[in-house]
């Protein structure tokens, strides 16, 4: 019981509510299938049918959908705490693939130990669908801030609301953040290329906000930071370091 009260799942979903000894045990059961992945084979296909959910523990991994020439769109990236696949295993078919970034540790759940939970602890199940409403409410901003802000606007609302994800689960801070994602994963992310990727980085980097440099994400000002982004923390609901 003991390593799922310090797991980041419950880190992050104690911040909606307060789970009980019974909800942490059945959370605890949920964990019970580790597993290693390693990076850059994926752990769920676009298409695929039959899959399993999974907790990630520790590690990175990004979500993407192919398009038929080839050229992909990452949809979010997942960090620890996060659910993998939750909304495909319910549908029964994976609308995207999931990819880790590193190697990474992760819970396979079943979609029967998925509702076997939700039936025994109606709270805990309130609690994910809080977590589950996050991303989809993340996937909302990062489709605005593609469609409406401009190239430093949008890396800026992207690397705060990373921050803000990670502070969550104790592992990013207003000082910044370790982050493995090259400057290829972010064009994908922000439909930016590569090319435009560094110099919009450079950018912010000469203008004294942020720095991106060997796997860390350090911020220099924040506040300023926040009004270029004009980020506003209220889609995520969450309170913490991060946002004070």
């Amino acid at each position: 019981m003991k390593s799922v009260e310090l797991s980041p799942l419950t880190r992050k979903l104690s911040a909606f509510v307060a789970l009980s000894k019974d909800e942490l045990a059945v959370l605890d059961r949920l964990h019970q299938r580790r597993r290693t992945f390693v990076a850059g084979r994926d752990m769920v296909h676009q298409g695929q049918s039959a899959h399993a959910a999974y907790i990630l523990s520790a590690g990175w991994v990004c979500s993407y959908k192919l398009q038929a020439n080839g050229t992909r769109q990452i949809v979010d990236f997942q960090v620890p705490g996060d659910f993998l696949g939750l909304r495909s295993v319910l549908l029964r078919t994976s609308d995207h693939s999931f990819e880790p970034i590193v190697e990474i540790e992760a819970a396979e759940v079943l979609a029967s130990d998925l509702l076997n939970a939700f039936a025994q602890t109606p709270r805990l199940a309130t609690a994910i669908l809080w977590a589950a409403s996050r991303d989809e409410a993340m996937v909302v901003e990062h489709l605005v801030g593609i469609g409406r802000r401009d190239a430093e606007a949008r890396m800026a609302h992207f690397l705060l609301e990373l921050g803000s994800r990670l502070a969550l689960v104790g592992i990013g801070s207003r000082e910044g953040f370790d982050c493995p994602l090259t400057q290829y994963h972010l064009a994908d992310t922000l439909g930016l290329s590569a090319v435009h990727v560094n110099r919009v980085l450079r950018q912010l980097r000469e203008q004294g906000l942020v720095t991106f440099r060997d796997d860390r994400v350090t911020f220099h000002d924040f506040g300023a930071l926040v009004e270029l982004a004009e980020f506003d923390p209220a889609y995520l609901d969450q309170t913490g370091p991060l946002l004070k």
